[in-house]
């Protein structure tokens, strides 16, 4: 598990994360492995908690998507359709197993997610549920003590990444699951931004090669 928060103020986004997998009892430190829970998708930025097998096939998918100019992640409806179409690549390509309970009203894709980006900080839950979150948010084991202290000092003379570490920091004191150092990500907050258009796609076809003299000739008589 993990713990993993976004924070938005005065025109700061901070993405964070602790640095601890765990194995059932055991513990994969940062010491003996990178862990890297959160990863770049072009400008924004995208955090998971859950199992350790969502990691490499989400940012596999989600760049690719990005690449493709099908990834777009700067409002709660570009979030939703961006993880409705990631949810149908999950199964035709990844193998994802969609069943929880019995009675579930949809598939699950198993996903819990964070996401900062310059238009804003939302969370993704396993039925493509999109929030957007005006001050914080946090996802994993330790959210709970991460909300709690990131609450306790929102409103300090503190900017966005000084309350992500904070955050960050209680899940890693009091959650099992949790530990450092933490990993943080900043960038600008901008409601109007919208990622560039991918580039047209170039065709092979050469062109058309110019006339030559005798050709030209032959149409004007």
């Amino acid at each position: 598990m993990t713990t993993c928060v976004v924070v938005r103020k005065n025109n700061e986004i901070a993405i964070a994360s602790d640095s601890l997998v765990t194995f059932g009892d055991t513990r994969l430190s940062h010491r003996y492995e990178e862990n890297e829970k959160i990863f770049p998708v072009g400008q924004a930025f995208v955090g998971l908690s859950g199992s350790a097998a969502h990691f490499p096939v989400m940012k596999k998918l989600l760049r690719q998507m990005e690449a493709e100019g099908k990834c777009q992640l700067y409002d709660r409806d570009s979030v939703f359709n961006t993880f409705s179409q990631a949810h149908e690549l999950l199964k035709d390509k990844f193998f994802l197993n969609t069943k929880e309970e019995e009675d579930d009203p949809y598939e699950s894709s198993q996903i819990t997610a964070v996401i900062a980006s310059p238009g804003g900080i939302f969370g993704v839950y396993s039925y493509r549920e999109v929030f957007s979150f005006d001050r914080f948010w946090g996802i994993g084991s330790g959210r709970n003590f991460a909300l709690g202290a990131m609450y306790a000092v929102y409103e300090r003379d503190l900017s966005a990444r000084e309350i992500a570490e904070i955050g960050v920091a209680a899940g890693a004191e009091f959650d099992k699951s949790s530990g450092g150092p933490c990993r943080i990500h900043v960038l600008p907050w901008n409601p109007d931004w919208r990622p560039a258009p991918p580039p047209a796609p170039q065709t092979n076809n050469p062109p058309p090669a110019p006339e030559t003299g005798a050709a030209s000739e032959a149409k004007e008589e």
